[in-house]
Protein backbone atom coordinates (compact mmCIF):
# COMPACT_ATOMS: atom_id res chain seq x y z
CA UNK A 1 0.00 0.00 0.00
CA UNK A 2 2.75 2.51 0.81
CA UNK A 3 4.30 1.97 -2.68
CA UNK A 4 1.36 2.39 -3.92
CA UNK A 5 1.04 5.90 -2.57
CA UNK A 6 4.15 6.59 -3.59
CA UNK A 7 3.22 5.97 -6.90
CA UNK A 8 0.05 8.59 -6.31
CA UNK A 9 2.34 11.13 -4.90
CA UNK A 10 4.65 11.13 -7.38
CA UNK A 11 1.76 11.46 -10.29
CA UNK A 12 0.24 14.05 -8.46
CA UNK A 13 3.46 16.36 -8.25
CA UNK A 14 3.64 15.54 -12.08
CA UNK A 15 0.08 16.89 -12.67
CA UNK A 16 0.53 19.77 -10.50
CA UNK A 17 3.73 20.74 -12.21
CA UNK A 18 5.08 19.89 -9.04
CA UNK A 19 7.86 17.73 -10.17
CA UNK A 20 10.94 20.20 -8.64
CA UNK A 21 9.90 18.93 -5.21
CA UNK A 22 11.89 15.93 -3.70
CA UNK A 23 10.28 13.36 -3.74
CA UNK A 24 13.12 10.30 -3.39
CA UNK A 25 12.48 8.71 0.36
CA UNK A 26 15.30 10.88 2.68
CA UNK A 27 18.88 9.38 3.53
CA UNK A 28 18.26 11.18 7.45
CA UNK A 29 15.28 8.61 7.54
CA UNK A 30 15.95 5.48 9.56
CA UNK A 31 12.49 4.12 9.69
CA UNK A 32 10.14 3.88 12.56
CA UNK A 33 6.80 4.82 13.60
CA UNK A 34 5.40 8.46 12.34
CA UNK A 35 2.65 9.89 14.12
CA UNK A 36 0.78 13.06 12.87
CA UNK A 37 -1.36 15.24 15.07
CA UNK A 38 -3.38 18.33 15.25
CA UNK A 39 -6.26 20.44 13.44
CA UNK A 40 -7.33 20.51 9.92
CA UNK A 41 -4.34 21.67 8.08
CA UNK A 42 -2.42 18.71 9.40
CA UNK A 43 -5.58 16.69 8.51
CA UNK A 44 -5.58 17.91 4.73
CA UNK A 45 -9.28 19.98 4.73
CA UNK A 46 -9.14 21.67 1.63
CA UNK A 47 -7.31 18.52 -0.69
CA UNK A 48 -10.63 16.53 -0.16
CA UNK A 49 -10.24 12.44 -1.01
CA UNK A 50 -11.40 12.02 2.44
CA UNK A 51 -11.27 8.73 4.34
CA UNK A 52 -15.08 8.05 5.56
CA UNK A 53 -13.67 6.41 8.53
CA UNK A 54 -12.43 10.00 9.91
CA UNK A 55 -15.98 11.38 9.91
CA UNK A 56 -16.00 14.71 11.00
CA UNK A 57 -12.23 14.58 11.54
CA UNK A 58 -11.97 14.96 7.93
CA UNK A 59 -8.78 13.10 7.24
CA UNK A 60 -7.49 13.30 3.54
CA UNK A 61 -5.53 10.34 1.79
CA UNK A 62 -3.66 13.42 0.16
CA UNK A 63 -2.46 15.09 3.23
CA UNK A 64 0.76 16.60 4.27
CA UNK A 65 1.36 13.40 6.75
CA UNK A 66 -0.42 11.44 3.93
CA UNK A 67 2.06 12.62 1.11
CA UNK A 68 4.87 12.19 3.15
CA UNK A 69 4.21 8.67 4.40
CA UNK A 70 3.31 7.48 1.04
CA UNK A 71 6.83 8.16 -0.12
CA UNK A 72 8.41 7.33 3.14
CA UNK A 73 7.31 3.75 3.05
CA UNK A 74 9.58 2.48 6.08
CA UNK A 75 7.83 4.34 8.01
CA UNK A 76 4.44 3.14 9.73
CA UNK A 77 1.85 6.05 9.75
CA UNK A 78 -0.84 6.93 12.67
CA UNK A 79 -3.10 9.64 11.85
CA UNK A 80 -5.11 11.18 14.61
CA UNK A 81 -5.35 14.35 13.35
CA UNK A 82 -9.24 16.22 13.30
CA UNK A 83 -10.78 19.27 11.94
CA UNK A 84 -11.72 21.39 14.59
CA UNK A 85 -9.06 20.53 16.54
CA UNK A 86 -7.76 22.65 19.94
CA UNK A 87 -4.39 22.40 22.15
CA UNK A 88 -6.88 20.89 24.75
CA UNK A 89 -8.18 18.40 21.96
CA UNK A 90 -4.95 17.40 20.81
CA UNK A 91 -3.92 16.57 24.75
CA UNK A 92 -7.18 14.77 24.94
CA UNK A 93 -7.60 13.55 22.66
CA UNK A 94 -4.52 11.96 20.16
CA UNK A 95 -1.17 12.29 22.36
CA UNK A 96 -2.35 8.95 23.32
CA UNK A 97 -0.69 7.60 19.59
CA UNK A 98 2.52 8.31 20.81
CA UNK A 99 5.01 5.76 22.94
CA UNK A 100 8.74 5.50 23.46
CA UNK A 101 8.62 3.98 20.15
CA UNK A 102 7.32 6.76 18.03
CA UNK A 103 10.13 8.36 15.71
CA UNK A 104 8.49 11.11 14.18
CA UNK A 105 5.70 13.52 15.04
CA UNK A 106 4.35 16.19 12.97
CA UNK A 107 2.09 18.48 14.55
CA UNK A 108 0.14 21.62 12.86
CA UNK A 109 -2.34 23.35 15.73
CA UNK A 110 -3.04 26.81 17.18
CA UNK A 111 -5.65 28.39 15.20
CA UNK A 112 -8.90 27.29 16.64
CA UNK A 113 -7.62 28.32 20.24
CA UNK A 114 -7.09 31.66 18.10
CA UNK A 115 -10.18 31.75 17.10
CA UNK A 116 -9.62 31.70 12.94
CA UNK A 117 -13.01 30.69 11.68
CA UNK A 118 -15.11 33.90 14.02
CA UNK A 119 -11.99 36.08 13.03
CA UNK A 120 -13.02 35.09 9.51
CA UNK A 121 -15.97 35.67 9.57
CA UNK A 122 -15.52 39.15 11.48
CA UNK A 123 -13.54 40.18 8.40
CA UNK A 124 -15.73 38.92 5.76
CA UNK A 125 -19.19 40.33 7.17
CA UNK A 126 -18.41 43.62 9.21
CA UNK A 127 -16.67 46.50 8.66
CA UNK A 128 -12.75 47.59 8.20
CA UNK A 129 -12.50 48.74 11.66
CA UNK A 130 -14.08 45.58 12.98
CA UNK A 131 -11.70 43.14 11.24
CA UNK A 132 -8.66 45.27 12.40
CA UNK A 133 -10.12 44.89 15.98
CA UNK A 134 -10.72 41.54 15.90
CA UNK A 135 -7.38 40.57 14.35
CA UNK A 136 -4.86 42.60 16.51
CA UNK A 137 -7.12 40.76 19.77
CA UNK A 138 -6.03 37.42 18.11
CA UNK A 139 -2.75 38.23 17.31
CA UNK A 140 -1.85 39.62 20.68
CA UNK A 141 -2.85 36.55 22.15
CA UNK A 142 -1.30 34.32 19.41
CA UNK A 143 1.92 36.27 20.12
CA UNK A 144 1.59 35.78 23.67
CA UNK A 145 -0.74 33.28 25.50
CA UNK A 146 -0.55 30.92 22.72
CA UNK A 147 2.96 30.76 22.69
CA UNK A 148 2.89 29.35 26.29
CA UNK A 149 0.41 26.84 25.67
CA UNK A 150 1.96 25.48 22.62
CA UNK A 151 4.99 25.17 24.47
CA UNK A 152 3.57 23.27 27.35
CA UNK A 153 1.71 20.63 24.51
CA UNK A 154 5.18 20.24 22.99
CA UNK A 155 6.66 19.46 26.45
CA UNK A 156 3.75 16.93 26.50
CA UNK A 157 4.48 15.46 23.16
CA UNK A 158 8.61 15.34 24.13
CA UNK A 159 7.66 13.36 27.45
CA UNK A 160 5.32 10.79 25.62
CA UNK A 161 7.71 10.56 22.69
CA UNK A 162 10.80 11.08 24.09
CA UNK A 163 13.05 9.42 21.27
CA UNK A 164 10.76 11.41 18.34
CA UNK A 165 11.84 13.67 15.96
CA UNK A 166 8.74 16.51 16.82
CA UNK A 167 8.46 18.43 13.62
CA UNK A 168 5.96 21.71 13.73
CA UNK A 169 4.63 23.14 11.00
CA UNK A 170 3.36 26.56 10.65
CA UNK A 171 0.08 28.75 9.13
CA UNK A 172 0.40 31.02 5.72
CA UNK A 173 -0.93 34.10 4.59
CA UNK A 174 -4.83 33.03 3.27
CA UNK A 175 -5.29 36.12 1.09
CA UNK A 176 -3.31 37.59 -1.90
CA UNK A 177 -2.66 40.93 -1.59
CA UNK A 178 -4.47 42.08 -5.08
CA UNK A 179 -7.40 39.86 -7.12
CA UNK A 180 -10.86 39.31 -6.76
CA UNK A 181 -12.55 37.31 -4.82
CA UNK A 182 -15.86 35.39 -5.16
CA UNK A 183 -19.10 36.24 -3.43
CA UNK A 184 -17.49 39.02 -0.84
CA UNK A 185 -14.51 41.06 -2.25
CA UNK A 186 -12.06 41.67 0.32
CA UNK A 187 -10.57 45.00 0.65
CA UNK A 188 -7.17 45.71 0.60
CA UNK A 189 -7.32 47.04 4.39
CA UNK A 190 -9.19 43.64 5.79
CA UNK A 191 -6.32 41.40 3.34
CA UNK A 192 -3.86 43.07 5.10
CA UNK A 193 -5.23 42.82 8.39
CA UNK A 194 -5.77 38.99 8.16
CA UNK A 195 -2.46 38.47 6.80
CA UNK A 196 -1.45 40.05 9.48
CA UNK A 197 -2.90 37.60 12.28
CA UNK A 198 -1.47 34.47 9.75
CA UNK A 199 1.94 35.84 10.22
CA UNK A 200 1.03 35.88 14.11
CA UNK A 201 0.14 32.83 14.26
CA UNK A 202 3.14 31.77 12.73
CA UNK A 203 5.49 33.66 14.77
CA UNK A 204 3.44 32.94 17.92
CA UNK A 205 4.44 28.89 17.06
CA UNK A 206 8.19 29.67 16.15
CA UNK A 207 8.25 31.43 19.59
CA UNK A 208 7.13 28.30 21.24
CA UNK A 209 9.19 25.88 18.96
CA UNK A 210 12.31 27.62 20.41
CA UNK A 211 10.73 27.91 23.99
CA UNK A 212 10.47 24.10 24.17
CA UNK A 213 12.65 23.38 21.49
CA UNK A 214 10.83 21.65 18.85
CA UNK A 215 11.97 21.69 14.98
CA UNK A 216 10.00 24.47 13.46
CA UNK A 217 9.08 24.40 9.83
CA UNK A 218 8.04 28.22 8.43
CA UNK A 219 5.45 27.45 5.10
CA UNK A 220 4.80 31.01 4.36
CA UNK A 221 7.42 31.37 1.75
CA UNK A 222 6.40 28.62 0.20
CA UNK A 223 2.86 30.25 -0.64
CA UNK A 224 4.02 33.31 -1.27
CA UNK A 225 1.96 34.40 -4.34
CA UNK A 226 -0.25 31.62 -3.99
CA UNK A 227 -2.88 32.81 -1.77
CA UNK A 228 -6.77 32.96 -2.02
CA UNK A 229 -8.27 35.61 -4.45
CA UNK A 230 -5.18 35.77 -6.12
CA UNK A 231 -4.02 34.58 -9.90
CA UNK A 232 -2.19 31.36 -8.72
CA UNK A 233 -4.18 30.11 -5.75
CA UNK A 234 -3.33 27.39 -3.58
CA UNK A 235 -5.67 28.34 -0.89
CA UNK A 236 -9.43 27.93 -0.98
CA UNK A 237 -11.05 30.93 -1.90
CA UNK A 238 -14.93 31.89 -0.48
CA UNK A 239 -16.35 29.40 -2.57
CA UNK A 240 -15.37 26.62 -0.73
CA UNK A 241 -17.46 26.37 1.77
CA UNK A 242 -16.41 24.74 5.67
CA UNK A 243 -12.90 24.66 3.34
CA UNK A 244 -13.04 28.27 2.76
CA UNK A 245 -9.01 29.52 3.26
CA UNK A 246 -7.62 26.42 3.67
CA UNK A 247 -4.89 24.78 1.27
CA UNK A 248 -6.27 23.08 -2.04
CA UNK A 249 -4.33 19.98 -3.08
CA UNK A 250 -1.58 22.61 -4.63
CA UNK A 251 -0.74 24.04 -1.26
CA UNK A 252 -0.48 20.89 0.82
CA UNK A 253 2.15 18.99 -2.02
CA UNK A 254 4.17 21.82 -2.82
CA UNK A 255 3.64 24.33 0.70
CA UNK A 256 3.56 21.16 3.53
CA UNK A 257 5.18 18.55 2.05
CA UNK A 258 7.96 20.55 0.03
CA UNK A 259 8.62 21.85 2.95
CA UNK A 260 8.55 18.51 5.33
CA UNK A 261 10.45 16.62 2.67
CA UNK A 262 13.42 19.59 2.71
CA UNK A 263 13.50 19.70 6.09
CA UNK A 264 14.31 15.33 5.82
CA UNK A 265 16.51 15.79 2.65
Amino acid sequence: MRKVKSVLVSAVLAVAGLAATAVTPAQAATGGEYVALGDSYASGVGAGHYDSASGDCKRSTLSYPALWAGVHDEYKLTDVSCSGATIADVRADQLSALSTDTDFVTLTVGGNDAQFSSVVQACLTQSDSYCKTATEWMSYYAKNQLVDELAALYKDIKTRAPHADVTVLGYPQALSATGTCPLIDLSAAKRTYMNAFADALAEGTRAAAAKEPVTFLDVRAAFKGHGACGSDPWINDLNAGTEVFHPKLEGYIAGYYGQLEAHWA
